[in-house]
């Protein structure tokens, strides 16, 4: 089962990419660019990484990305996830990328998406890689602030196929956003939105009702509320669920009670994907694996999430037929 997971093709909906920066590149970009970390040795780094919620991990994530400056920093960090990709026999990722962190520190937005779209676009060459990206809004920042940031990045929106909502949710609900988000729309961007991890249920219906979402991202809170649950069926809204990453932030304070496979039988269209891998302790592969050993995750199991992933992503019906006939000729092959 172990082989099997590995190997099966997969794709990924949930993935900040400031958040796949491991502390070997994190330190060699740092140096580089003249930037000292608040650690010794990347082992300081890792042993930091033990958080008891939200908050606490984003303080360190912020500190993390300061040592980006430059196009080469954005490019090696995002070519670094593409090949952890590849190696993990992801074929699809659609990542966020969070500009405030950035601009708020005087890097210009060009700078920003440059890097990282040419590291996009080289995978695509090189291995056929396929990307979306998604502009993410940070919620702790007041709604003027995304919406200026939004006007930043309408230059580069032929790069750019949804925006979504991230950072600290708790007292930070969707309807803060409404405004920017209807900007969005009527800019032919698609929405996503992070509600539901740590925020109750009734982020998730705003989330749905003023933000008109496609995606919800995580929105494992979703069972505190039956009539949200049977609506999350009936309309058939994707939830971008991180298991790893909710145990990691004691969303759940074992995997053993995580509800991914509870809503996976009733219908919900839930996805496995990895959030923030550098942080929470692993990519793709690993958050397959972790389900495995907490529940003994069945092939059809398997099968069944990695469907959902590519029936909840923003790619053609071309390329989502694609990817299923590559899920059904592995399935074959490997079974």
């Amino acid at each position: 089962m172990t082989a099997f997971l590995e190997g099966m093709p997969k794709a990924e909906l949930h993935l900040h990419i400031e958040g796949s920066l491991e502390p070997e590149l994190m330190f060699e970009i740092g140096q580089r660019n003249g930037i000292k970390l608040p650690f010794a040795t990347v082992e300081d780094v890792r042993a930091a990484y033990k958080f008891h919620n939200l908050q606490e991990f984003l303080d360190i994530y912020y500190q993390g990305a300061n040592v980006l400056l430059y196009e080469r920093d954005f490019y090696d960090m995002t070519m670094a996830y593409l090949r952890r990709c590849r190696e993990q026999n992801v074929i699809h990722a659609e990542i966020f990328f969070d500009p405030q962190t950035h601009t708020d520190r005087g890097i210009d937005m060009a700078v920003v998406i440059n890097g990282i779209c040419g590291a996009l676009k080289d995978a695509e060459q090189e291995w056929g890689m396929s990307t979306r990206l998604i502009l993410c809004f940070l919620r702790h920042l007041s709604a003027e602030a995304a919406m200026e940031t939004l006007q930043q990045a309408l230059p580069f929106k032929q790069h750019i196929v949804a925006v979504g909502l991230d950072s600290s949710e708790v007292g930070h609900p969707p309807e803060k956003f409404r405004e920017v988000f209807d900007r969005a729309r009527s800019e032919g961007f698609l929405t996503v939105a992070h509600a539901g991890e740590e925020g109750p249920a009734d982020y998730i219906w705003q989330a749905l009702d003023l933000l008109r979402v496609k995606r919800i991202d995580h929105g494992v809170r979703c069972t505190e509320d039956e009539s949200l649950v049977k609506r999350l069926i009936a309309e058939k809204i994707p939830l971008t669920v991180c298991p790893l990453s909710n145990t990691k932030l004691c969303v759940f304070d074992d995997m053993r009670e995580h509800n991914i496979l509870t809503l996976l039988e009733q219908g919900v269209r839930v996805t496995v994907n990895s959030d923030d891998p550098a942080y929470f302790g692993g990519y793709m592969n690993e958050n397959f694996l972790a389900l495995h050993e907490a529940f003994n995750l069945s092939r059809e199991q398997a099968v069944a999430l990695v469907k959902n992933s590519f029936e909840a992503s923003f790619v053609s019906e071309k390329e989502l037929f694609e990817m299923n006939r590559k899920l059904e000729a592995y399935s074959q092959v490997a079974g």
